[in-house]
């Protein structure tokens, strides 16, 4: 083993307790050789623990057939025994994505194999435990209740992060930190990547996720009940909305009823069941993946801050806790930081532009209208005839 790292007691700021700093934080831990001083490491969270491990939030979708899916990076991080019990779909039963027409009959069914000592090539689970088990796992690690607001480098090569501490118990401060390496982890609308790439801004897909909490007391019908998917109706995109108060959330639900008008059930039983307070209508949006350089300091952008996707994707969870792993094992395997995001670098970015261009064709061709809605449809039905003659569907 090296009896020198570039980090061996020096400070690592991350911005953001999410998948990917979460993910990085438990990943340097197993990756750090014991014989050297760790790292002093914070990771600076805006939600107080309360709001983070209490919000409900949605169910999320982990890949798990080959090692650049979220299901394996939790195998990685030795989190996958603490992860199996919150699982919704995937583990139990033949439950895989579909894609189903407007009644619900299925047209496509996609069943791939798991990797190398997984249960499931996929699973779904609510966003609030996969998030409170990586909580669990790096909580020493961070502070709440503070957000990174900005960061630029110094004369000696360390960056000065401005954070705001307190807010939420009413203690509001403004404070500076030096430190050796900042992880850039706060999300699609990064605070910190507007501050030091204010021109790298999040981009218009072309479609919006009308979406909310739907509940049933008997335990949800059939088929969504077993297996998870997508629908097409061929009428097209909905236009750009935002809507806050709850009359525009009920005019979302009514939207939404309208738009779905042609499928059958379960989907008029999910509008009517659907909690109008956790309604939204959210433009998908996302950016392409940049390489690293060092010219502004020894800065990292992680998951959605450096290549955020769109719902379409549904797989931008796995992107950051992949990242958080990889990002972990390239710096405690390298000499340098410019040598680790060199290699870190050729992982990531091929892995997020694969996630961000599957996710454009989904949108282009789950909204399509017309000739091109009949070609997908039966391009889809073709497809599936195919998997189901090879065994994979």
């Amino acid at each position: 083993m090296a009896s020198h790292h570039f980090l061996e007691g020096k400070k690592i700021i991350v911005a953001g307790a999410g998948m990917a700093g979460l993910a990085f934080a438990t990943a340097l831990r197993k990756h750090w050789n014991p014989a050297l001083p760790f790292p002093c490491l914070r990771i600076y969270e805006r939600d107080t623990k309360v709001t983070a491990v209490g919000r409900e939030g949605f169910s999320l979708s982990l890949a798990g057939q080959d090692e650049t899916g979220g299901l394996y990076a939790l195998m990685q991080l030795g989190l996958l025994d603490k992860i199996l019990p919150h699982v919704i779909l995937g583990l139990d039963g033949p439950g895989c994505f579909r894609v189903w027409d407007a009644n619900f009959a299925t047209t496509l069914r996609i069943k791939l194999n798991p990797a190398k000592g997984l249960p499931s090539a996929g699973i779904r689970i609510a966003r609030k435990d996969l998030r409170g088990v990586l909580i669990e796992a790096g909580e020493n690690d961070v502070v709440w209740d503070a957000v990174c607001l900005g960061a630029k480098k110094q004369e000696n090569g360390k960056m000065l992060v401005t954070i705001r501490k307190g807010a939420a118990a009413g203690a509001e401060e403004i404070v500076e930190e030096e430190c050796d390496l900042l992880l850039c982890a706060d999300g699609a609308n990064s605070k910190l990547r507007a501050s030091l790439r204010p021109d790298d801004k999040l981009q218009y897909c072309g479609a919006v996720q009308l979406g909310g909490l739907a509940r049933f007391e008997d335990g949800l019908p059939e088929p969504v009940g077993e297996n998870w998917g997508m629908t097409t109706s061929g009428t097209g995109r909905a236009p750009i909305t935002d809507r806050s108060s709850e009359e525009e959330r009920r005019a979302v639900v009514e939207e939404g009823a309208k738009l779905g008008s042609m499928f059958s059930e379960p989907f008029p039983s999910i509008m009517r069941a659907t909690d109008v307070d956790t309604v939204f209508a959210m433009p998908a949006r996302d950016k392409q993946p940049f390489p690293h350089d060092l010219k502004g300091g020894p800065v990292v952008f992680l998951g959605d801050a450096n290549h955020a996707v769109s719902p379409f994707a549904g797989y931008g969870a796995s992107l950051a806790l992949k990242d958080g792993w990889d990002l972990a094992e390239q710096i405690c395997k390298a000499s340098t930081l410019a040598q680790a995001l060199q290699h870190y670098d050729k992982i990531s970015i091929p892995r997020a532009q694969k996630s961000l261009d599957t996710a454009h064709g989904r949108i282009r061709d789950f909204h399509s209208t017309g000739i091109r809605f009949y070609f997908v449809k039966f391009m889809m039905t073709l497809a599936g005839f195919m998997f189901r003659l090879t065994g994979r569907g």
